[in-house]
């Protein structure tokens, strides 16, 4: 069945899978997978073992999957960020479909987790489709107009040329820039992890993969949905007994 949605919302189950009585649960297996990635056990029988433990089904594993991280990460990642007041005049590249997606998500009021690294991330998925929703466009004027408040004057956006509609994205992501005189390349790639990995890039991104490899990074996401999205719906998955 083609997928009709227009709006990048919260599934019917959310309200029942994370409700405030199941957060405790969800938090404290955030806490159990990260102490085992910690020690070095593999992450996929770590995910299930932990998950198993806690009864949890297929969407709320990916949300402790997402939230998780080791401390030798936590460390590195916490290292290798920038505030977003340090932004001002570089350059940035942008992971554009994690960012984008992350900011539609949170402004069409799906469930947004907070994770141990501070990130904030959503559990959508394309599926190797990308669709436009009623709020891209809005997206992707607040992303633009959230970089030139910092002080953010150039702007890379890496797309992964795979995904369908990616060119369509582009032509309208440009259109929009045009539009307001944003200084903005838009790129179709590959593989955006690869590139924004290998490059000398002041990244945007929350992409666990990206932020293991990239150089430097910037909690892009995270900083607009707290500022500018204030109905967003944030659930914190940090277990507040793991700290730095």
């Amino acid at each position: 069945m083609p997928d009709k949605r227009a709006h990048r919302g919260r599934h019917p189950a959310d309200a029942k899978l994370f409700a405030a009585g199941k957060i405790a649960a969800l938090r404290q297996a955030v806490c159990d997978y990260s102490l085992l990635l910690s020690k070095g056990y593999s992450e996929k029988s770590s995910l299930k073992l932990v998950c198993d433990k806690f009864s949890l089904t297929e969407r709320q594993r990916l949300a402790v999957m997402r939230c998780s991280c080791s401390d030798e990460q936590l460390v590195s990642r916490k290292n290798r960020r920038l505030d977003i007041d340090a932004v001002r005049g570089q350059p940035i590249a942008l992971d554009g479909y994690n960012v984008l997606i992350t900011i539609e998500s949170a402004m069409s009021g799906g469930l947004i987790f907070k994770g141990r690294d501070g990130c904030l991330r959503d559990l959508a998925s394309i599926h190797g489709t990308y669709r436009k929703v009623t709020e891209t466009i809005p997206a992707v004027e607040l992303i633009g107009n959230f970089l030139h408040q910092v002080g953010v004057i150039e702007a890379l956006w890496l797309l992964d040329s795979p995904v369908s509609n990616s060119g369509r994205l582009k032509n309208l992501i440009r259109e929009i820039a045009e539009r307001n005189n944003w200084q903005w390349q838009i790129d179709l790639v590959t593989s955006p992890d690869a590139a924004l990995i290998k490059g000398d890039f002041l990244v945007a991104s929350s992409d666990s993969v990206v932020l293991d490899g990239c150089v430097k990074w910037v909690n892009l996401a995270a900083e607009i949905i707290t500022q500018k999205i204030p109905s967003a719906t944030v659930i914190d998955l940090s277990p507040d007994s793991v700290s730095l």
